[in-house]
């Protein structure tokens, strides 16, 4: 016993530190996994269910993957026999030496090293070019999904938030498909193939190479552990720094005017410590375990070596095999050829572990089940009269606050209503959900006697056309937001839609006309231009019922009187329902509507109710003494 310590006590001690390293990391994957949920350590949707998902995207190319596979036998095979050839010329050397058969030897080795870079080459173009379109899918299904969603769903939802999953989370998982799993399977073959080649070459010696598999296999799971950790801190910091970048570049103008840009950059600052933090302890994680691998390689090198000399010089056998020069030499490849994949699958795992934290940041948007949808029997409306009626209708955003209680009123076809009230008495949302942006939770809204639920939201909308207090426009031309990329519409009926609400004043007077460029939200347009743009807008589509939200807040007297005489025009296309705080705005409405709290005081059309004395009575009045007032300091 004294004399085989004696023998391999090099060995024994290679066996020792590794089971220190051993020990060391399973104490600390033991600390981290008590901890985990408070450190986020565990994914909501699991790594099965993430690789199915994508995979039901890879499943039309799978004709192409199948061709890379077989392409991936070839371009493996280098490394499977150059050990062997190596191997062959060292013998050759050692022993009868001819120049000819070294030529063909190094014939063979360049014959099939060009193989497979020419498998290799072709291999890499195909996986790009499937990646991409992949990636384009999920991009796609994800936009797609996100415009289903209801506006309660989104406003809960930070607009940076969903661009980081659209484009940073779709790029992530864009590596899974041109990169990583092919180059997964071809390690795995590589592997495979080297210990077989291994196994026929020297058994023994292969034994004492899988002796470091237990090690590798047990350092790789706790490395998948803390990378998987690592990883999600990354992507939620990420998304944290794009979802401040995105509102606070959008509202920079109030930053400034405020002078906060101090107060905001140390904001910026601690949020972008966060994520150098979380990216420093990627980093940490990653250059701890790829030098445990190497330290791995080369113990099995020096392992080699000490075998391989014990067995050379001293011409003994071991486990019945004598160990020669040549099978050191091809050996000593293999044992490189062996672990180099390893290291390979570190790196790709890392890459993978990213792609599934962003796939599953992609899949948590698209599991959110849109609150609003069509229900399984919805019809079709080709055309509607304009009728609207609201039955014992109750409403609340959240649980049992309600911000409608019990509202019943009737629109007839044609007709002009208009809702007022003081703010949040509910005007807003009455509109809101006529045209189902949200649904109801008490009584029936009808839309000429059918039950808007009945009625596909798609055909709903398109008789809808809304005029919003804040006027959104698109980067692009005039005429390009009027027709919102509609097809079948004619320049001629976008110009006489211009003149029909008076935008021609001042788009007449711009060097492109309608072709004059838009900045982003419309920035060089003033608030009462961005207000006649969007009445072109509903105007050229249309609609048979055409709702307007404080559309003539904030702008001057001058293009309030342009939009005041749009909306006479207007008010005889259809049916007209209309929310405003100015009184001046609504006095030739068919009824108006008063509502305080949530409930209907009264209604009717504006000397009627200023007969009643009542609740518009009072607005009405407040509204023209301050007027007057107005008047008279100018």
């Amino acid at each position: 016993m004294k004399e085989f310590f004696a023998q391999y006590y090099p060995l024994i001690i290679v066996g020792a530190v590794l089971g220190v390293f051993a020990i060391i990391f399973l104490l600390a994957y033991l600390l981290i996994k008590n901890k985990k949920e408070s450190m986020g350590f565990d994914r909501n949707i699991p790594d099965k269910e993430i690789v199915r998902r994508l995979l039901t995207y890879a499943k039309p190319y799978w004709k192409s993957f199948v061709f890379v596979l077989l392409l991936m036998v070839f371009s493996i095979s280098y490394d499977i026999i150059a050990p062997l050839l190596i191997g062959q010329i060292q013998g050759m050397i050692k022993g009868a030496f001819e120049l000819s058969s070294l030529f063909w030897m190094i014939a063979l080795y360049a014959g099939i090293l060009i193989i497979t870079l020419v498998c290799s080459y072709v291999q890499a173009i195909i996986l790009q070019k499937i990646g991409q379109k992949i990636i384009s899918n999920i991009r796609l299904d994800l936009f797609e999904h996100i415009e289903k969603l209801s506006h309660e769903q989104l406003n809960h939802i930070p607009v940076g938030k969903l661009v980081t999953r659209v484009t940073n989370d779709t790029n992530g998982v864009s590596m899974m498909f041109t990169n990583i799993i092919v180059n997964l399977f071809k390690n795995c073959f590589i592997v495979i193939g080297v210990l077989v080649a291994m196994l026929c070459l020297n058994y023994m010696l292969t034994l004492m190479v899988l002796c470091f598999v237990p090690f590798i296999v047990f350092f790789t799971v706790i490395f998948r552990k803390f990378s998987r950790r690592a990883y999600r801190r990354v992507k939620d910091d990420t998304t944290d720094i794009n979802t401040f970048l995105s509102e606070n570049l959008s509202g920079i103008k109030i930053t400034q005017f405020f002078n906060r840009e101090e107060r905001k950059l140390q904001e910026f600052q601690n949020k972008n410590a966060r994520l150098g933090k979380s990216k420093y302890q990627q980093i940490f994680v990653f250059g701890i375990f790829r030098p445990m691998v190497y330290m791995l390689y080369i113990v099995s090198v020096l392992c080699l070596f000490f075998l391989g000399a014990k067995g050379a010089l001293d011409g003994t056998e071991i486990l019945g095999q004598v160990i020669t020069s040549e099978v050191i030499v091809s050996f000593y490849m293999y044992i490189s050829k062996f672990f180099n994949p390893i290291q390979s699958l570190a790196e790709q795992f890392n890459w993978l572990q990213s792609a599934f934290a962003s796939a599953e940041k992609i899949f948590t948007i698209m599991d959110m089940q849109p609150a609003v949808v069509d229900s399984e029997d919805a019809i079709e409306l080709p055309t509607i009269e304009g009728k609207i009626e609201f039955k014992n209708v109750w409403f609340a955003y959240e649980e049992e606050d309600w911000i409608l209680k019990d509202v019943s009123f009737t629109v007839e076809p044609k007709q002009t209503v208009a809702f007022v009230g003081s703010t949040g008495s509910g005007k807003t949302t009455i509109l809101s959900l006529i045209c189902r942006n949200y649904d109801i939770q008490k009584g029936q809204i009808l839309i000429d006697g059918i039950d808007i639920k009945n009625i596909k939201i798609s055909s709903l909308r398109k008789h809808f056309g809304q005029m919003l207090q804040d006027v959104f426009l698109f980067s692009g031309t005039i005429r390009e937001n009027i027709l919102l990329r509609a097809e079948g519409i004619s320049d001629e009926e976008v110009w006489q839609a211009c003149q029909y609400v008076n935008a021609d004043h001042f788009i007449t007077k711009l060097s492109e006309g309608l072709d004059y460029q838009i900045l982003e939200r419309g920035n060089n347009f003033s608030a009462g231009q961005r207000q006649l743009l969007s009445f072109a807008r509903t105007i050229v589509h249309k609609p048979q019922v055409m709702i307007l939200d404080e559309a003539t807040a904030n702008i001057d007297t001058e293009t309030e009187i342009l939009i005041q005489n749009s909306l006479e025009k207007m008010m005889n296309i259809g049916t007209m329902l209309i929310v405003a705080h100015r009184l001046s705005t609504v006095q030739h409405a068919d009824n108006i509507i008063v509502l305080s709290h949530g409930e209907i005081i009264e209604q009717g059309n504006h000397f009627e109710l200023l007969k009643k004395k009542g609740r518009y009575y009072n607005l009405y009045t407040l509204q023209h003494r301050k007027e007057e007032l107005l008047k008279q300091g100018a």
